[in-house]
């Protein structure tokens, strides 16, 4: 296949989703999408239908597609040497390692899949739906839960813990090893509440669990949280997912004992803390004095974000509240270009 007729694969693949095409193949899959949760009761049917609709519309468009690629060679979509690529799945939030599985097949190289436990089934249930569209890919992607074997090179996701795994392990291939990153926002004061109500979306969708979910907030000095506050409460019913409440209710009983300050909002607790990364039903907070303090936090952990939410023009690398969880193409994990590096084996 060519790069155009694999753009008319995901194409076609984008429209079935948003269209919700009801052949026997895309009906197989959206039972998966509803049923996902049985198996890892993070995968709503409501958080896995926004994932792969939010997929769908923003990438898998021939627009999105094209852009895309006409910002590399044409050489990075016809390579010479066909590679197998290596990907340990991450398996936080649905549809979490899709980034990677188009960018190795979109440049013609060859799939070597390695999902999560926590999985679900969909990453092989929207592969059958891809192979159904375009069925000469079947000789370019190998799923497997089993230990990675005969691969040219690697992308590994994991945690700050697995990455000294991977580093060991796939070392000697040329490799992306991603680590933990996490997204903050910082607010001036003078924000409104459609404002407040995009980022409740940027901090709770997927129940917090991604990287690009908001999980810290600075703020200025002697901030009023109550309007924040008033605008979560449109996730309060996550106090009624046993998982979710089980966090939430752990946490406040461990700041009630220890007399640790907090505020809770009934189902979410906000605590001052300068760490980066919150448990799941907690939101860290830190104060800021002025707007050059926040730019230098920011660069200070530069390593560890993947996100800055902010609507004040100042702060550096910065997008508007609700955009989260909407990354375009080229908003590569770890600021990492996946194209690029495949185009460089």
């Amino acid at each position: 296949m060519d790069i155009k007729e694999r753009i008319s694969a995901f194409t076609q693949l984008g429209s079935q989703i948003l269209a919700n095409n009801k052949t026997p193949e895309a009906h197989e899959f959206w039972d998966e999408i509803g049923e996902a949760h049985i198996k890892n009761p993070w995968f709503t049917p409501e958080f896995c239908e926004y994932a792969i609709k939010s997929i769908a519309k923003h990438w898998l468009t021939e627009q999105s597609l094209n852009q895309w690629v006409q910002v590399y060679p044409a050489s990075a979509f016809n390579p010479k040497n066909q590679k197998k690529i290596g990907i340990v799945m991450a398996g936080n939030v649905p549809f979490v390692g899709f980034h990677d599985i188009l960018s190795i097949l979109i440049a013609g190289h060859k799939l070597v899949a390695k999902i999560s436990s926590k999985d679900a089934g969909l990453t092989q249930s929207l592969v059958k739906l891809i192979l159904t569209i375009e069925p000469r890919f079947i000789s370019s992607i190998t799923i497997t839960e089993n230990r990675l074997e005969d691969f040219d090179a690697i992308i590994a996701t994991g945690s700050d813990n697995t990455s000294r795994y991977f580093d060991y392990y796939f070392g000697k291939y040329p490799n992306i090893i991603r680590k933990n990153r996490h997204s903050i926002a910082i607010l001036s004061g003078n924000e409104t509440a459609e404002q407040f109500k995009a980022l409740a979306n940027d901090i709770f969708t997927y129940f917090g669990l991604g990287c690009r979910n908001v999980s810290k907030i600075l703020v200025p000095e002697n901030y009023d949280f109550t309007p924040l506050i008033d605008e979560f409460l449109v996730f309060k019913e996550f106090i009624n997912h046993h998982k979710y409440a089980n966090n939430y209710e752990y946490y406040r009983a461990i700041f009630l004992m220890n007399q640790v300050e907090h505020l809770d909002s009934g189902f979410a607790l906000l605590k001052p803390d300068e760490a980066l990364g919150s448990p799941v039903g907690v939101i860290y907070y830190q104060h800021y004095a002025n707007l050059n303090d926040a730019n230098e936090y920011i660069y200070q952990h530069r390593e560890q974000l993947q996100c800055v939410v902010s609507s004040d023009i100042s702060i550096q690398n910065s997008i508007d509240f609700g955009q989260t969880q909407n990354p375009q193409l080229t908003d590569y994990a770890d600021g990492i270009d996946t194209i690029k590096f495949l185009a460089d084996l």
